[in-house]
């Protein structure tokens, strides 16, 4: 069924499932560049998922998108993963940052043009792209919508505490985070801010 028919309200815990989490698995290729979407726990949850892959070889450069500033930190999303990174190993040349961005269609757009310098639009291929499990949809969704439509995408999701699919109903949190983000999702697909599509619930 198309997103923009449905009624997140009227969802059940299993449709609400199969709309997040079912159909996002990492298909293993390799790609031009590791697109790292930021939020407050991006370097505990994110970040290492992102290495991984560069160490895997799965893509020689990584980006880092995210400009928001958090209580309790002196830089953004974006730097503070860099940063992290550069402990970590990964290169310093082979790190780009977007640190203009407040939310996810933001990490995109302003994304664009750190790419286009680094590889030149129309010679990428296939970007992989690491964000938590349950905000992958979206970004996906994103993505397609204000990318070049001969970017390819593999998606890396990445689990976290709360909000996996096997666990996201069992605590307040995740129960909280799944309804919301479908809401989201929803609602700016039906405002035609994201591209429709047609997912099985």
């Amino acid at each position: 069924m198309f997103l923009s028919k449905l009624d997140a309200g009227t969802l059940t815990d299993r449709q609400l499932t199969n709309l997040l989490f079912r159909g996002l698995e990492d298909d293993g290729e390799r790609g031009d560049c590791i697109f790292v979407a930021g939020s407050n726990k991006a370097v505990q949850y994110r970040l290492p998922k992102a290495v991984q892959l560069y160490n895997e070889g799965r893509a020689g450069k990584i980006l880092f998108s995210g400009g928001v500033t958090w209580p309790g930190n002196d830089f953004s999303e974006a730097i503070m993963l860099k940063n992290e990174a550069l402990t970590l190993g990964v290169p310093e040349e082979n790190i780009l940052v977007e640190d203009q961005s407040l939310h996810t269609k933001e990490n995109v757009l302003a994304s664009l043009l750190t790419l286009d310098r680094a590889f030149y639009l129309h010679k990428i291929n296939r970007l992989l792209i690491v964000t938590s499990t349950y905000h992958m949809r979206r970004m996906h969704l994103t993505l397609k919508t204000y990318m070049p439509p001969w970017i390819r995408y593999t998606l890396c999701p990445v689990k976290d505490n709360n909000t996996n699919e096997d666990n996201w109903f069992l605590s307040d949190i995740g129960r909280k985070r799944v309804e919301t983000e479908v809401q989201k999702l929803i609602y700016y697909i039906k405002l035609g801010v994201l591209i429709d599509e047609n997912v099985e619930v």
